[in-house]
């Protein structure tokens, strides 16, 4: 599958390599986090380039989602810290994480979690709606993403009539229509088939890349971490030796 606007794989930040410190648009540093006696995160450091598609593996209770939700502001670390351009965010209040959310960040899950009432052009639409847009100018932004997607004449299907690749189209068109500095996906092909969930990974980096995000992906698949510029192993809460942080 191609795409109008994709840009060479290759220019992907920091491809294969750490990223530059100069060029980092995300990082955590000695990242703790306890649920109860169980310790899920036991001192991690990362840095994510701008533009840079990191993949974050390891198996199941291995602390890769945890992570995710550090570094996405969704969770708090009980110790280290979470910059994002060089500006700490772990210590934020509620409200200003959850403004930096809908607006600095986007979100990719495994079930989508789109709003089944709504039209698939009102949840697109939804996280600038959320900040204050006009529902005509959120609605503007949200439609040219249809048919970069592939989902023209699906605007006004709600998500129960829609199959499960089209749903997750939608879920990805959403989480960058803001154009966010960073999309988070957690498993996000963990739900399809596996041409489904081909589709939906050329479509989320094609586009990831074409408007210069940067994309944290959770997998535990290596044909899913195949399409990333570089990957980690996260295990019993850390960073596996011989991964690239």
């Amino acid at each position: 599958m191609t795409h109008p606007a994709v840009l060479d794989p290759s220019a992907g930040a920091a491809a294969r390599g750490a990223p530059d410190p100069a060029d980092v648009v995300l990082e955590a540093v000695g990242l703790r986090k306890r649920f109860g006696s169980t310790e899920a995160l036991r001192g991690i450091d990362v840095r994510i380039a701008s533009g840079e598609i990191l993949a974050v593996m390891g198996p199941s209770g291995s602390g890769k989602s945890t992570l995710l939700h550090c570094l996405a502001a969704i969770l708090r670390p009980d110790e280290g810290r979470v910059e994002l351009d060089g500006r700490r965010i772990d210590d934020l209040g509620e409200a200003p994480r959850t403004r930096l959310r809908r607006t600095a960040f986007g979100f990719v899950f495994q079930f989508g979690q789109l709003v089944p009432e709504l039209p698939a052009i009102e949840n697109v639409a939804l996280p600038l709606l959320l900040d204050g847009a006009r529902r005509a100018e959120a609605v503007a932004a949200a439609a040219p993403w249809f048919g970069r997607l592939g989902l023209d004449g699906l605007e006004d299907r709600r998500p129960g009539e829609m199959s499960g690749g089209q749903a997750q189209r939608v879920a990805i068109a959403r989480a960058l229509v803001a154009r966010p500095r960073v999309v988070f996906a957690d498993e996000p092909t963990g739900s399809l088939d596996s041409l489904a969930g081909e589709q939906v990974m050329e479509l989320l980096t094609d586009a990831a890349r074409a408007t210069g995000a940067s994309v944290v992906l959770v997998t535990h698949e290596p044909r899913i971490a195949a399409y990333a510029d570089r990957e980690i192993v996260v295990r019993d809460g850390r960073i596996a030796t011989g991964s690239t942080a």
